[in-house]
């Protein structure tokens, strides 16, 4: 809103206002996604080298990443797309507090077999998963740890299980009532049409997540209205619904056309869902899209049911593109040996993170709050270091170009960075001092201002890889450590590890610039 009031004042006062997605790409993500469909752009290498500059950042990578997507779609896993992603699609799950992970299968309108449930209780129990139902009708499985993720979505799938997507900027769900399957009251059966929505948009990358619901008939127990398009039933067929949303500024959907029947309803959401792809800001829902919209709503309607920009035919063939080329990522994961190897949290080391406690809350568990977590690296005491050592923590092959990856040195945790745009490598400590996680390796790298920097990937508070200086404004920082490469190894100049132990049980706190500096 601020932003808004500010290029509101700018323009009144005669200034001109661009919109730029950030300091590497000139451009408003609406012309970035003109440039890559028009000149079959495929990597964002390719974008940067003829339209960018620098090394691009947590901003524009996984933006472009999603333009990517929605005009290519290829597998965002695949090479040179996997380390453009933010944590969680780079790992196919949400990161939570704690750095571990939920796990939410796709249940299309919410309908699930008796099978799958039990199959879901049995993985939950086996992985030790808090479990909950969530507002989009389906099961999300809580506290999984990185390496546990493709056993356990081997396990899903052999049960009839696919990614549900809830980590991406995608199709969540589409929520429905049981309508005139069981409901006295419905006049359509919303659960077959709910089905058939989910199944035809799942996976498609848009600037933000996208929900929808349908309701079979107007006592509304989807809450179609609240969603960004949503279906209401009629005895004609269906009123369609957009640009809902619930959320910190909640929005009533506008209605785009009344009676329609299910094909055309679903030509109208194939129209409505490019369009939206085509020309939103990042980040930006369908709500605000809308708001912003000269015209609103009746413009909106030109557009999608009259077709007064003649583009009515492209956007349906785009959004067929997209569903005829869908994939489940997770099922590509388990099948591929190379990309189940992804998942870990160490390079050196085949046991996960050790520092990550849970306790027991109404028979189940959840992250302890309470824990302070200690890392001799960051949290080294006071105890005078006189040597320092070049330990060999990984291959070359086992850092992802333009990524990192943590390492284990004793009972530390170093994060090592690749940067090979610049063909630099830096490591850092893992543990981000903000909420003191040990997560700075999944972080996306890149660059401001010419400084090499990390993004945390659980608040985005950014860091020099050079100096280990806060960069989001605050009086954070973090460790670093000289790297250097030799005939295909990675080495780190590191106290040895007998001191950080001996450090760990002396002397008073100090700061981890004054004990690399001791």
């Amino acid at each position: 809103m601020v932003g808004d009031i500010l290029q509101a004042e700018l323009k009144a006062s005669g200034r001109a206002v661009k919109l730029t997605m950030c300091e590497h790409f000139d451009y408003t993500r609406r012309e970035l996604f003109q440039i890559v469909a028009a000149r079959r752009i495929r990597t964002f290498a390719q974008l940067l080298a003829e339209h960018g500059k620098g090394n691009g950042c947590e901003i524009c990578k996984p933006a472009v990443a999603s333009i990517l997507a929605s005009v290519h779609n290829e597998p965002i896993l695949d090479e040179p797309h996997r380390t453009l992603q933010d944590t969680n699609d780079r790992f196919l799950a949400n990161i939570q507090k704690n750095g571990t992970y939920s796990v939410i299968p796709r249940v299309p309108g919410g309908e699930i077999t008796p099978d799958q449930l039990i199959a879901l209780g049995q993985v939950a129990k086996k992985y030790g998963l808090y479990t909950k139902i969530t507002g989009g009708q389906r099961v999300d499985l809580f506290g999984a740890r990185v390496e546990d993720l493709p056993d356990i979505w081997e396990e899903l799938i052999a049960a009839g299980f696919e990614s549900g997507h809830a980590y991406g900027k995608a199709l969540r769900t589409v929520k429905s009532c049981v309508g005139s399957t069981w409901c006295r009251f419905g006049v359509q059966d919303s659960t077959a049409f709910a089905i058939r929505i989910e199944e035809r948009y799942k996976g498609i990358r848009s600037p933000h997540k996208m929900k929808g619901a349908v309701s079979g008939c107007v006592r509304e127990c989807a809450e179609a209205q609240g969603k960004d398009f949503g279906l209401i039933a009629t005895e004609k067929g269906w009123n369609v619904f957009v640009c809902g949303n619930g959320g910190a500024s909640p929005r009533h959907a506008d209605l785009l056309v009344a009676d329609v029947h299910d094909d055309m309803a679903i030509r109208y959401i194939d129209r409505f869902m490019m369009f939206y792809i085509r020309t939103a800001d990042r980040l930006t829902r369908t709500s605000v899209w809308l708001e912003k919209m000269e015209g609103g709503i009746d413009e909106l309607r030109k557009i999608i049911v009259e077709d007064s920009l003649g583009i009515a035919a492209d956007l349906e063939r785009d959004m067929q593109k997209l569903v005829d080329t869908y994939s489940c990522e997770w099922s590509g994961v388990v099948r591929d040996p190379s990309k189940r190897a992804l998942f870990r949290h160490f390079a050196n080391d085949p046991r996960g993170d050790d520092t990550v406690r849970f306790v027991p809350e109404r028979g189940q568990r959840r992250p302890d709050v309470a824990l302070h977590r200690v890392d001799p690296i960051a949290d080294v005491r006071r105890l005078p270091i006189v040597r320092r050592e070049w330990v060999r923590v990984a291959s070359v092959a086992d850092v992802p170009r333009d990524g990192g990856i943590a390492v284990r040195h004793g009972n530390a945790q170093v994060a090592v960075f690749h940067l090979a745009a610049r063909g630099e490598w830096y490591a850092t400590q893992n543990l981000c001092p903000h909420k003191r996680q040990m997560v700075l390796a999944r972080g996306i790298v890149g660059d401001e201002s010419g400084a090499p920097k990390v993004a945390c990937p659980l608040h985005k508070k950014t860091f020099d890889l050079n100096t280990g200086a806060c960069l989001s404004g605050e009086s954070l920082e973090i460790a670093t450590f000289p790297v250097r490469v030799e005939r295909g190894e990675v080495w780190v100049e590191l106290p040895p590890v007998d001191e950080m132990a001996a450090a760990a049980c002396d002397g008073a706190p100090i700061s981890a610039r004054e004990a690399m500096a001791s």
